[in-house]
């Protein structure tokens, strides 16, 4: 699959996906077999904000402590093997990381060369911008049909919705600098989740910044590693069809790059999973944005990506596209939103008693905060009800269901008040009103909110610091580089969304029989922001043909069912390639996950709702031979 001529594909192995993967996974990427480079990404949206304050008050270290823990386990392996290594985990201190990692290269007496990359942490400069330029716009802003969550926007200026953390979402700018420099390790603050893995692509076949294609190539090769096994197994659809057993200790995977882009995904064979053109489209289709995926290096166009299984566990990659970066990037703002709480009371019985229960309980709450004056106090007072009992249920616990009170106000006596009313009507309760008797979850806590906004790439001064090899840790100098600005920028449109290609009239297809979705197709779905995504694909042209024709924006619309709101927008695009369609839905998580009121906070349960929804599904695919094949 090489280029001819070029240097030999470079192989990237993933170490983490979120700051709770441990550090062995680092040391089983180096242990189990040859590879160039290790990369990994500990942050999710929140782990800076969560962490600012802690850190700020000297209670936190500001990075994550599972990537130093790989680095004690690993370190003499990386050193023997020259193994390059880009984390994502230097969070609010990646300065202090590299420090860390020194210090430990120090007491080994190994010749390696520790960096970290800096311009991606705003908090002391985000005043000064705000008062600059007012508000920055709103990510999602370019759509004019997008409604934004109610106060998404008020707290600048706002004393008592102070913003705690503010980071730009960097490129491999300045981790290509620093490998450039001579580099062995690189500690990252918030750059973007693929940014590792381009870096070190692009490093090693010396791309330059207008090599769009083969940017484009290494973003998708990264975003296909860096969600740790998502891609050999982990959050798959199609789990039902291995052995529970396959399932556990699944290896993380591995990115072969070649020089124009193209990649090839695979893994150790030393421990469990599997890496197959199912769990890379499901890992494609994964929090994507639609046809076109950003980073501040280049837009990567997938509508015509291809993926092939080439042999057992390797996977081929290639047909993407490469366009011009915006001239912005996206900017992280968290801020506290206020208070929140939530409690948990359970009911048992058929669902027609179960169901007046809620309605009474619900009924006392608000009356007895109407009735005290604080009932329009909340900005958010839900009670959702989780899930239907068993008819003649075989148990108690298969005959109860539970409603989950969520609350939220910028006052903490408001939700005082809520803990209140609920006392009030303790015992004045529906039949058989249970549940736990732990109350600090109804306790008032902070909760930081997300804005998710955009910056001028050209306001940032984005660079690669690295630590003087002579130097110990506790004598601290570096060599300073900055990394510039993109050469060429195009920018941002509103993203394209479109009905059915040429569909096929739905009754030509013959019988059909009322089934899941998910006995036909596979799908993934996750968060962005307030967004929610979804990709769903099948595998015949024929089901192809189908499934586009059959998912239609109204037809989504119909699925999503008491869930969808006239405030919400839907986007719709084709991926034929892969035989996908797939959807953003915008604004079902609000002000994002650490304020929504949803119980899917991350949106990753959307995928298996939508596949468990019942469509008329054509009588020949659904059967004996496909069912034995393991493909529905």
């Amino acid at each position: 699959m090489a280029v001819n001529g070029a240097k030999r594909p470079v192989r990237v192995a993933d170490c983490s996906g979120a700051n709770c993967d441990p550090g062995e996974f680092m040391f089983n990427q180096a242990n189990n077999g040859p590879i160039d480079a290790i990369t990994g990404d500990y942050l999710a949206e929140i782990n800076l904000a969560n962490n600012a304050e802690a850190y700020n008050a000297g209670k936190h270290p500001g990075y994550e402590q599972t990537a130093l823990d790989g680095f004690r386990l690993t370190l003499e392996l990386i050193n023997k093997h020259k193994i390059k290594v880009v984390l994502n985990a230097g969070a609010l201190n990646p300065a202090g990381l590299a420090k860390e990692v020194k210090k430990l290269i120090d007491e080994k007496g190994y010749d390696l060369t520790v960096a970290y990359v800096v311009g991606d942490n705003l908090m002391d400069s985000i005043d000064d911008i705000l008062k600059e330029s007012g508000l920055v716009p709103h990510l999602d802003e370019l759509n004019p049909n997008i409604k934004l969550a109610k106060d998404t926007n008020n707290f600048v200026g706002n004393p008592n919705k102070p913003i705690v953390s503010a980071n730009a979402y960097l490129g491999a700018r300045a981790i290509k600098k620093g490998l450039d420099e001579g580099a062995d390790l690189i500690m990252c603050g918030r750059v973007a989740d693929a940014s590792p893995v381009i870096g070190i692509a692009q490093w090693w076949h010396q791309w330059s910044d207008t090599d769009f294609d083969q940017l484009a190539g290494g973003l998708v090769a990264g975003h296909l590693i860096e969600c740790s096994a998502y891609a050999t197994g982990a959050n798959f659809s199609g789990f039902e069809k291995y052995a529970t057993e396959e399932l556990e200790n699944i290896a993380l995977p591995i990115a072969e790059i070649h020089a124009n882009g193209d990649c090839v995904i695979t893994k150790h064979p030393q421990q469990n999973g599997f890496v197959t053109e199912d769990t890379i489209r499901c890992q494609l289709l994964y929090e994507i944005q639609g046809e076109h995926y950003l980073n501040s290096c280049v837009k990567a166009d997938l509508k015509n990506i291809s993926i092939k299984e080439i042999s057992k566990d390797r996977v081929f990659v290639s047909g993407t596209k490469g366009l011009p970066p915006p001239p912005t990037t996206k900017l992280a703002v968290f801020y506290k939103g206020g208070y929140q709480c939530e409690m948990l009371m359970a009911a048992t019985g058929t669902p027609e008693s179960i169901g007046r229960k809620y309605d009474i309980h619900e009924y006392q709450i608000r009356k007895r905060l109407r009735e005290t004056g604080q009932l329009d106090d909340f900005d958010i007072l839900e009670f959702q009800r989780i899930g239907v009992p068993e008819t003649n249920p075989k148990s108690q616990i298969r005959g109860t269901t539970q409603v989950r009170i969520f609350a939220q106000s910028e006052k903490q006596v408001t939700l005082y008040g809520l803990l209140k009313a609920q006392m009030y009507n303790g015992m004045q309760h529906y039949s058989g009103a249970h549940g736990s008797m732990d109350f600090r979850t109804a306790l008032p806590k902070e909760f930081l909110t997300y804005y998710p906004g955009v910056i001028e790439q050209a306001k940032l001064q984005e660079g690669v610091h690295i630590l003087d090899k002579i130097a110990t840790a506790e004598n601290f100098s570096v060599k300073k580089f900055d990394s510039g600005h993109p050469s060429k920028t195009e920018p941002l449109t509103q993203r394209v969304s479109y009905e059915p290609t040429n569909p096929v009239d739905l009754s030509s297809f013959g019988e059909t029989i009322s089934k899941p979705l998910g006995d036909i197709a596979l799908a993934r779905s996750g968060d962005k922001g307030a967004n929610v995504n979804i990709g769903i694909f099948v595998h015949t042209d024929e089901e192809y043909d189908w499934l586009r024709s059959l998912l239609t924006s109204g037809k989504m619309k119909e699925l999503i069912g008491d869930d969808w709101t006239p405030d919400y927008y839907l986007e719709r695009v084709e991926f034929p390639n892969i035989k996908a369609v797939h959807f953003v839905v915008y604004g079902p998580l609000g002000r994002g996950i650490s304020s929504t009121p949803l119980l899917d906070g991350l949106g990753k349960g959307f995928a298996d709702y939508i596949r468990a929804k019942y469509v008329d599904i054509p009588a020949r695919f659904l059967s004996a031979e496909k069912y034995a094949a393991g493909m529905i």
